[in-house]
């Protein structure tokens, strides 16, 4: 039951979007809970992750690698492109570099199991990305847009430490020490992160319910032509170069499916509600895309020819 209403996490957030479109007063008050309800994300992935997964960074070095640069370069590269060809000024496009610059998203693993494709190898990849984006998220933003807007890279960074490093960490020691009570609280876990996510993404909408008759169209669209660029680019250069249908699957939903609760938060307490537009949006539809994507990928049967093993079985 609990998975089958986590499933349903795209109904739920258009559900609550139209309540905090329509009655934003009820959301507005709740602003100042960003940052906590992100913490609250963080600390389950962190309860979700494992030494273990950790360890199998060290078997799959090559293709970690390949994501993580393709992680970092392909989203905020085509953000940026995306922000020129749509014309869009200083705050959506900080918004959008926010998107592409932040780390792989706690729904990738998911969309990966469902896709058939290697569930170890996506963990690893999304809690490398996700220590690696503490530095590179800051840093990437002000590269690309610190000649016109003022990025403070110094607090993003001690934010980032606080909000993402700091829970994560704390997570995967409970798990270590507390394994058997968290592996009881497994199932209720991403619960907890869906109805974090989606009072985030609520107070958000409700803070932009007057900008989204006018913007939220255009948004939409770059959004999904971010997020459609970042699965198919993903698995098409590693597709060419010469990893598995099982691999490319994995990096495909690493690269596209960004961490964007994280990208809100960061635009709602270092900029301005409209930068947060973006990553609300893509938090909604990058779940229903990597869920359409999941779907036909898990009815395809993964051919083998040629596979080069990248990972090794997960310990029991």
């Amino acid at each position: 039951m609990l998975s089958v209403i986590t499933q349903l996490f795209p109904l739920w957030a258009l559900l609550l979007s139209a309540l905090a479109y329509f009655q934003p007063q009820l959301f507005i008050g709740i602003k100042g809970q960003i940052v906590p309800l992100l913490t609250i994300i963080m600390l389950c992935m962190g309860l979700t992750l494992s030494i273990s997964d950790f360890r199998n960074v060290l078997a799959s070095r090559k293709a970690l690698l390949v994501g993580v640069v393709l992680q970092f370069s392909i989203m905020p590269i085509v953000a940026l492109l995306i922000t020129r060809l749509f014309g869009f000024d200083a705050e959506l496009t900080v918004g959008m570099l926010l998107v592409g610059s932040v780390a792989g998203g706690t729904s990738s693993n998911v969309m990966c199991y469902l896709a058939k494709g290697d569930t170890a190898l996506s963990i690893s990849m999304t809690a490398i990305s996700t220590l690696l984006g503490v530095l590179l998220t800051p840093l990437l933003v002000a590269l690309f847009v610190g000649q016109s807007i003022d990025v403070p890279v110094q607090s993003m960074l001690i934010s980032l430490l606080q909000v993402v490093v700091a829970p994560v960490l704390l997570g995967v020691v409970l798990n270590y020490a507390l394994s058997g009570l968290v592996k009881r609280l497994e199932p209720v876990l991403p619960l907890f992160s869906m109805l974090a996510i989606v009072l985030i993404i609520a107070i958000v909408v409700a803070l932009n319910a007057e900008n989204i008759a006018h913007i939220g169209g255009i948004v939409a669209l770059a959004v999904i032509i971010h997020n459609s660029c970042g699965l198919a680019l993903g698995y098409g250069i590693t597709a060419l170069m010469g990893f598995d249908k099982k691999i490319c699957r994995t990096i495909a939903f690493e690269v596209g499916l960004q961490n964007s609760g994280l990208a809100t938060a960061l635009a709602m307490k270092f900029f301005t509600p409209t930068a947060a537009l973006p990553g609300t949006l893509f938090s909604v539809w990058h779940n229903i895309s990597g869920s359409l994507l999941a779907g036909y990928w898990a009815r395809k049967p993964l051919s083998e020819l040629g596979a080069v093993p990248t990972t090794q079985p997960r310990s029991k």
